[in-house]
């Protein structure tokens, strides 16, 4: 227009990335007139505050305070203490909002944010006593996990824990289940085995398939087509994992964030769910009290005895000979 540009859009959804690259570059772009800065997965945000992509947005929004012209009334300037000369200057607010399930309360890192009179909002449900009153649940723990989540861990060795995977699968008849280790590598292999060994559908989701190869993957096993799914935590965050079941930590989590992002794949929208941990006996305690210290306190030992793993002994025997020579 003779005014300049004019922007034809509500929302704007955005890569942090892609939006400062637009800042910069695109011609008439502009954050003048942005009134909320919703920030998903916040947390990882202010991990990767090296990056400044949050900063750059910020300063987009206030770009036009120093500028003159016949706006300039009307162009907003960072809050600070009301005075009657702020009083007096008619402007838009920008309110960020910020999400995440495993959302940091440390002051120090929150400062990097630059808020402004900030509200902290956490999800608490109601829980029903024997007489019939509700109470809430305990507003001092760091998390909140889905209401219908049943927690469970298995301490294993590290040779067993294929097989307990296995033995899940074809014996305890599990479905659609997600599957988390902590490595490509690691996610690949397993794969490999579990397709040598045979009678589960399975299928691998990493950062080695393509785009197109992971909306397939996932497409079926949103459709039922593939029973376990194999991942690096490619799949704990940011994505709506349709229909799953199960949750087993393959690999336990080292940090408590990986945990609650993994496990809240499942008992999603009111669904029930379940996650299994297979945990090395060297890591229980550590595991135990990491959850311990976030207020996770109803997990359930589930051991399983060695002689119920043992009619899959020599099939899984001949399916690790498969995948040395895979390997090779």
């Amino acid at each position: 227009r003779v005014t300049g540009y004019c922007s034809l859009a509500d929302i704007v959804v955005a890569t942090p990335g892609r939006l400062t690259d637009h800042i910069n570059q695109t011609p008439g772009f502009s954050l003048a007139q942005l009134r909320f800065l919703i920030v998903d997965e916040a947390d990882r945000m202010i991990d990767d505050m090296h990056q400044n992509c949050l900063n750059q947005i910020v300063r987009a929004a206030f770009q036009g305070e120093n500028h003159s012209g016949s706006n300039k009334l009307f162009q907003r300037t960072k809050p600070g203490p009301l005075t009657a000369a702020s009083s007096c200057s008619p402007q838009i607010p920008l309110q960020k909002l910020l999400f995440s399930a495993t959302l940091t309360q440390d002051p120090e890192k929150l400062q990097q944010l630059d808020l402004f009179q900030p509200r902290l909002f956490t999800s608490v449900y109601s829980e029903k006593n024997r007489d019939g009153t509700e109470t809430e649940q305990n507003t001092s723990n760091k998390y909140t996990l889905p209401e219908e989540l049943s927690q469970c861990y298995v301490p294993c060795d590290l040779n067993s824990k294929p097989l307990l995977l296995l033995y899940f699968m074809l014996k305890m008849k599990f479905t659609r289940v997600l599957c988390f280790t902590n490595s490509r590598e690691a996610s690949h292999r397993l794969f490999l085995l579990v397709q040598a060994f045979g009678g589960v559908t399975v299928a691998e989701f990493s950062s080695r398939l393509t785009p197109n190869e992971r909306k397939r993957t996932m497409k079926e096993f949103e459709q039922g087509k593939i029973q376990l799914l194999i991942s690096t935590d490619a799949t704990a965050r940011g994505i709506d994992v349709k229909g799953v079941n199960y949750v087993i930590n393959y690999d336990a989590p080292q940090f408590i964030r990986t945990y609650i992002h993994r496990v809240g794949r499942t008992a999603r929208a009111g669904e029930a769910g379940v996650a299994f941990s297979f945990v090395l006996r060297i890591q229980e305690r550590r595991f135990l009290r990491m959850l311990r210290d976030a207020g996770i306190q109803d997990i359930q030992k589930h051991p399983v005895k060695g002689n119920s793993l043992k009619p899959l002994v020599q099939q899984y025997e001949g399916a690790l000979c498969k995948l040395e020579k895979t390997v090779k």
